[in-house]
């Protein structure tokens, strides 16, 4: 199944347009289904700015206890670190929505060992979200960024969780940055029913371009990985970030 493909005019537009998009998603599920409406979250410029539009919607627009919010991926710090995936969420969204706190399913410890606040994230998981026949839960919406080296979520070139098949989240050494991440597994993301890229600004030429067009190299590009079993694969980007790139069509 081909990709579907959204080109907004910039950043802005395209934060705009992701935010309506997300909207009409939750709506037709809570239209067809009587279960939350599960989210993976990401991390990064775009993502904030849609999820501070997010809050700015009138609070009737989505009833957010019926919204659970996983995190695709966390940084090892502590949960109000400057760096912190789960800091920057909690101040552009958290803070002002009303959302119950059962539904957000964020790393219970990040800053402790990594592999320890990996394997407590995936029990969490695991006794929260139920499963599919794959052994995997079918997330509704998982939201992904592109780094300039292709890695999505924390799934960074030559590191060990691009070789995982049955785990949801794992710890992640990134050797290049001399640092650890907790990731989702691209197994888990490619079993969701909706796959977001958001991706902006003219710095993402190249990766962009590499991931439509460049070599089939998943270890090398990771986000090449990312190729939904059953669910739709999604890109939000902006004019700049395409550039000249030729859409993948085919």
């Amino acid at each position: 199944m081909k990709p579907e493909i959204h080109i907004s005019p910039n950043g802005e537009a395209l934060a705009e347009f992701a935010r309506q998009w997300l909207v009409n998603l939750i709506a037709k599920h809570s239209q067809a289904h009587s279960t939350p409406f599960v989210l993976a979250l990401a991390g990064g410029s775009t993502p904030k700015r849609l999820y501070q539009l997010l809050a700015e919607l009138p609070r009737d627009t989505i009833d957010w206890r019926q919204v659970v919010l996983v995190w695709g991926d966390e940084r090892n710090f502590p949960k109000d670190h400057v760096d912190s995936n789960y800091r920057m969420v909690k101040e552009s969204l958290l803070d002002k929505i009303d959302i119950p706190l059962k539904n957000i399913l964020s790393v219970p410890n990040p800053g402790a060992l990594p592999e320890v606040a990996a394997q407590q994230y995936e029990a969490l998981l695991r006794r929260e979200l139920k499963p599919s026949d794959n052994g995997f839960p079918n997330i509704d919406c998982v939201l992904l960024g592109i780094g300039d080296d292709v890695h999505t979520a924390s799934l960074f070139p030559h590191t060990m969780a691009l070789r995982e098949r049955e785990r949801w989240s794992m710890a992640n050494h990134v050797p290049q940055l001399n640092t650890w991440r907790m990731t989702l597994t691209a197994p888990l993301i490619n079993a969701a029913r909706n796959v977001a890229f958001l991706i902006s600004g003219k710095a993402k030429q190249a990766a962009l371009q590499t991931l439509w067009h460049g070599p089939n190299d998943p270890q090398l590009y990771p986000a090449q990985l990312i190729q939904p079993t059953d669910g739709r694969l999604w890109f939000l980007v902006d004019k700049a970030a395409v550039g000249n790139t030729v859409l993948p069509i085919e």
